[in-house]
C-alpha cells in the first residue's frame, strides 16, 4: 500500500492489494500468499489458484469514535446505555447532525451517506496503526474499520461500536491462501486448513459481486450465513453518493445454494440494478 493519499475509489484497480504478492508467487520467490479475501479479485491471476479459506472472523464493520460515546450516540440514533438503534425508520429525520466520518471504502461511504446524507465523509488511508493514529489526531467524529482487522491484532479500541445495519464487503473477515496452479503439494498441504462453511459462504458472496460487475472498490455488499441446512443471503448495491440503493434477501438449502449469489445478482439486475452498475462503471472511466 504505497500510495496513502489517493482514495481507493479513485484508484479503481482490481487486485491493487494482491498484485505484488502475485508477482512474487509467479516468480517462485514465495510458495503461498495469504490475503484478506475481500481484497482478492474474483478472477485470480493466471497461474494462481485458491488453496484454502480459513475460518471466518467477524464480518462486521465498526465505528471507532474519537469523542465520548455519549456525545455521539444521539447524533447517530443510538441509545448510549444499550448501544442499540432507536428508530430504524426515522433516524435520518430525527437525528439531523453534522458529523464527519472517515473511510477509504466506497462501499462504507455509500452505505453511510444513504443512512446519514447530511454527514461529511473524509478519506482515510494507511495501515491499521496509521489510521487509528489519524483518528486520534484529527477533528473527525469517527472512522469506519473492519472489526476483523483490528481484533486479529488486538487493537480494537474501547471507543468503538459494531455497525449492525451495515452489510459487509463480500468475503469480509475471511482469509484466502493462494499458491501456484502447478504446485499440487502445497495445495494439498493447505487444504488441511480449509473451512468448508466459510468457503461456501464467501463463494456465494463473491459470485454475487462478480455477476454485478464488482471489485473491491465498488459499493456492493453481500453476506451469506449458514444456519442448520439453509444458507441465508443478503446483498445490496448503492450509487457511490448513497442516494440510490437496491437490496435483496433470498435463501436456499445447502444442496441448492451453489448458484445462490448469481441468482441474487440476476434478480437485482431484473429489478433495475443495471442502471446503478452502469453509473459506477461510467464514473470509473
Amino acid at each position: 500500500d504505497i500510495d496513502l493519499v489517493t482514495p481507493l475509489y479513485e484508484i479503481g484497480v482490481q487486485g491493487i492489494f494482491t498484485k505484488t504478492l502475485d508477482a512474487a508467487l509467479l516468480s517462485n520467490r514465495i510458495d503461498i500468499a495469504v490475503h484478506s479475501m475481500k481484497d482478492v479479485p474474483t478472477q485470480l491471476a493466471q497461474g494462481i489458484q485458491q488453496a484454502a479459506i480459513l475460518p471466518r472472523a467477524s464480518y462486521k464493520d465498526i465505528l471507532v469514535f474519537r469523542e465520548e460515546w455519549s456525545e455521539l450516540s444521539e447524533a447517530l440514533g443510538y441509545v448510549s446505555s444499550e448501544w442499540s438503534v432507536v428508530s430504524e425508520g426515522n433516524i435520518l429525520t430525527t437525528h439531523n447532525s453534522q458529523l464527519t466520518i472517515a473511510t477509504s471504502s466506497i462501499r462504507r461511504k455509500a452505505q453511510w451517506l444513504n443512512r446519514y446524507p447530511h454527514h461529511t465523509i473524509e478519506n482515510l488511508r494507511g495501515n491499521v496503526n496509521t489510521r487509528l493514529r489519524k483518528v486520534a489526531e484529527s477533528q473527525w467524529h469517527g472512522a469506519i474499520f473492519a472489526a476483523a482487522g483490528l481484533e486479529r491484532i488486538g487493537l480494537r479500541p474501547e471507543k468503538s461500536i459494531e455497525l449492525d445495519w451495515m452489510l459487509p464487503a463480500p468475503a469480509q473477515g475471511a482469509i484466502m491462501i493462494v499458491c501456484r496452479e502447478e504446485d499440487t503439494a502445497t495445495k494439498e498441504a493447505c487444504a488441511l486448513l480449509n473451512d468448508a462453511v466459510t468457503a461456501l459462504c464467501t463463494k456465494i458472496e463473491r459470485d454475487f459481486l462478480r455477476a454485478l460487475f464488482g471489485g473491491c472498490s465498488t459499493p456492493i455488499s453481500a453476506l451469506a450465513e449458514l444456519k442448520e441446512d439453509t444458507v441465508f443471503f443478503r446483498g445490496n448495491i448503492l450509487s457511490p453518493d448513497g442516494k440510490e440503493k437496491m437490496k435483496i434477501a433470498i435463501n436456499a438449502t445447502v444442496l441448492q445454494s451453489a448458484e445462490l449469489g448469481s441468482q441474487a445478482a440476476k434478480q437485482l439486475l431484473e429489478k433495475g440494478a443495471g442502471k446503478i452498475v452502469a453509473a459506477i462503471r461510467d464514473a470509473g472511466e
